[in-house]
């Protein structure tokens, strides 16, 4: 999807999700020192994860309590603050159980973000669909989803909810559903929250805000928050959020990983260690 635009140039180290210990800091750095066990997020254009030793920027740096183990921290910052961003700010979710109920569906929620997603959305007065493969039903289950639907099932293809519920938000974590299958299953003032927008999001987001409709479509590009990174560390270190991980690689394998993560079919995060 980013390929048109990355990497700006070579070489080029991916990855931009960390967890280490801080081996120096830079003259103006006062929240750290050497010593320090933290979580950062990487910029995009930089990456630098795949690497013994990355630079982070302070902003976006936060520590990680000794409850919170380095391959949990680091699956948190791109997918986390994805699966935050889209919950809290596109959908205006409020993650201390009040406000209106509100029917939700995430789909993908087995994957990096899905996962995240369903958690979170759990912590707010919701209902909560989700869609995954088979083989990751029982385990989606278990992140709270109240309703699961194998997608490759004609009822999952569809969308719809078993209970007949009607989205009030959508977070679209999979590809090649239309408008067209969004649509009938969304409450009147239902939106859909597409995390990996392509040119046929961006289409249907204009249209509908021309017409006026008041189902809508909402591409949703990443603002990393430092303090919403730290949010997230805070609910793993209280257990109101677990990282679940696919696989760990060792750096030298990383090439392993990446494919891995292309596939799509990972269950969670993937995770390299030095």
């Amino acid at each position: 999807m980013l390929r048109p635009f990355l990497p700006p140039k070579f070489p080029y180290v991916p990855a931009c999700d960390v967890a280490g210990e801080v081996v120096e800091v830079g003259p103006g750095v006062k929240k750290f020192k050497a010593g320090d066990k933290v979580v950062a997020y990487l910029s995009i254009s930089n990456g630098g994860g795949f690497a013994e030793f990355a630079v982070a920027n302070e902003s976006l740096t936060v520590a990680r309590p000794p409850e919170v183990s380095a391959p949990e921290g680091a699956g948190l910052p791109v997918a986390g603050l994805t699966a935050l961003q889209a919950l809290t700010q596109a959908a205006g979710l409020r993650l201390n159980g009040r406000g209106p109920l509100k029917n939700i569906l995430i789909t993908a929620a087995s994957g990096g973000v899905g996962h995240y997603a369903v958690q979170l959305a759990k912590l707010g007065n919701t209902h909560v669909t989700a869609t995954c493969g088979a083989r990751n039903i029982n385990s989606v289950k278990s992140l709270g989803a109240d309703e699961v639907l194998d997608y490759k099932t004609p009822e999952g293809s569809a969308l719809k909810s078993p209970s007949g519920k009607k989205y009030d938000f959508v977070v679209h974590c999979a590809r090649a559903f239309p408008w067209s299958v969004f649509e009938p299953n969304l409450s009147e003032c239902g939106k859909v929250i597409d995390i990996t927008p392509s040119i046929s999001t961006m289409t249907t987001f204009a249209l509908k805000k021309l017409t006026f409709s008041k189902k809508q479509l909402t591409p949703l590009l990443l603002t990393p928050k430092g303090e919403n990174l730290e949010f997230l560390v805070k609910l793993v270190k209280e257990g109101k959020l677990k990282t679940i991980i696919d696989l760990k690689h060792p750096l030298s394998k990383a090439e392993d990983a990446w494919a891995k993560s292309i596939s799509g079919h990972a269950t969670g995060k993937i995770i390299v260690e030095p």
